[in-house]
């Protein structure tokens, strides 16, 4: 299943680099905005040279990390093709979870050529980069992704109980991007804000991983991001087997 999705990735590569410049978006603007507003000194601990480090691993680490296969899977569900799916002799969980790792793998490939140039355009700042790229990094990006995956996972099954889930999902993306660091680095936030950030799953998703890269976070704050990685991963596939049990009593074929 892998391979077929994997090969299904590539034939549509054009669809898949008009996804990825949004991410190139983001990665020239935001480092500039916070490159101006650090010129009279750095802010909550960051310099404009770490600040566009920051954005630049998360982009890259988050073009494998984030998963949005919920999309699929609400279409799906909502046409009727989910029950060819449940005709298969494997795991739908497992299913998708190759499913998206495909695309996973595939995105930041697409994604690479975009982020050398980014570098090579910043070069300027990132005169003394010093990157940590430890089992610890490595761990936390392999279960930053199965955090995410899981997560949307679990938001997937609510379109078992309703046609409509497109506004649910929508409203995911703010506090997602709030929560999760892509937008600003939680560390920019106040002590208590930044505390009430890490009691979401967000946070684990790429900013752990993030900061881990780029020497923010190491030692035992390092384990801590992977243990609270391990039990989100653990609650949000309990809740998405439970959602999963009595979503299939509630099932139509509507669109078959």
């Amino acid at each position: 299943m892998f391979s077929i999705y994997f090969q299904d990735g590539i034939a549509y590569r054009a669809s898949g680099l008009i996804w990825v410049t949004t991410d190139v978006a983001t990665a020239v603007t935001m480092p500039l905005v916070w490159a101006a507003a650090t010129k009279s000194g750095s802010i909550g601990g960051f310099s404009s040279s770490d600040f566009i480090l920051y954005y630049l691993c998360m982009l890259f680490l988050g073009s494998f990390i984030m998963s949005h296969i919920m999309w699929e899977l609400a279409m799906e569900i909502k046409e009727g093709q989910f029950s060819t799916m449940l005709l298969r002799p494997m795991s739908f969980y497992q299913l998708n979870f190759f499913r998206n790792l495909s695309w996973r793998v595939i995105r930041p490939v697409l994604f690479a050529p975009f982020f050398f140039g980014l570098l090579f355009a910043y070069r300027g700042y990132l005169n003394h980069v010093d990157i940590h790229l430890g089992w610890d990094f490595w761990a936390s990006v392999v279960l930053g992704h199965c955090v995410s995956f899981s997560f949307v996972m679990m938001m997937s099954m609510l379109a078992l109980f309703t046609q409509e889930v497109t506004s649910i999902f929508e409203l995911y993306y703010i506090p997602m991007l709030f929560l999760s660091g892509q937008l600003f680095p939680i560390a920019m936030l106040p002590a208590w804000a930044a505390k009430l950030a890490k009691l979401f799953p967000f946070y684990f998703m790429t900013g752990g991983p993030t900061e881990i890269l780029i020497g923010r976070v190491h030692g035992p704050a390092a384990l801590q991001v992977l243990i609270t990685q391990a039990g989100w991963i653990l609650v949000c596939y309990v809740v998405s087997k439970v959602l999963w049990a009595r979503g299939l009593k509630h099932y139509t074929g509507v669109g078959m």
